[in-house]
């Protein structure tokens, strides 16, 4: 009987480190890998849409370099972009990350953005807004 208590406490004791360094994964330490999975564009009147990010321009990755202050992306067809993150937040087990992107000089298209990262799961969510249009993206991080 004693053994079957000290195997299910070690097991216990086992998922409960697991848990806290997966925690610690997504607490704006260590550099991450984001994917995105879902994109809804919206307009004036609440018209909204799924797109793919394909049709509006996002890459399917994204590297955040908390250190660097930095949230790198390759395109489809290998061209890379970057942006700066200017503000760094940890709100209720959330990691909140913003910044502005000018996007293609020439082009009216730079947005405002926040990125929110939950620490204990590493999904995140995007939204970005600019010139009567709004993006909110779904996606999930993880340590390279």
């Amino acid at each position: 009987m004693n053994k079957i208590r000290i195997g299910g406490l070690i097991v216990i004791l086992i998922g409960m480190m697991t848990a806290s360094a997966v925690a610690e994964d997504f607490d704006g330490s260590k550099e991450l890998i984001c994917s995105i999975m879902d994109i809804v564009e919206c307009g004036p009147g609440g018209k909204c849409q799924q797109v793919t990010a394909e049709e509006v321009g996002i890459p399917h990755f994204l590297k955040i370099n908390f250190k660097n202050k930095k949230i790198t992306a390759t395109h489809i067809g290998g061209s890379k972009r970057s942006t700066d993150i200017e503000n760094l937040e940890k709100i209720d087990g959330k990691v909140i990350i913003q910044g502005a992107e000018d996007g293609v000089e020439g082009d009216r298209d730079g947005v405002g953005w926040s990125l929110a990262i939950a620490q204990e799961s590493g999904k995140m969510v995007l939204t970005a807004s600019g010139d009567d249009v709004g993006f909110v993206v779904f996606g999930a991080c993880a340590v390279p």
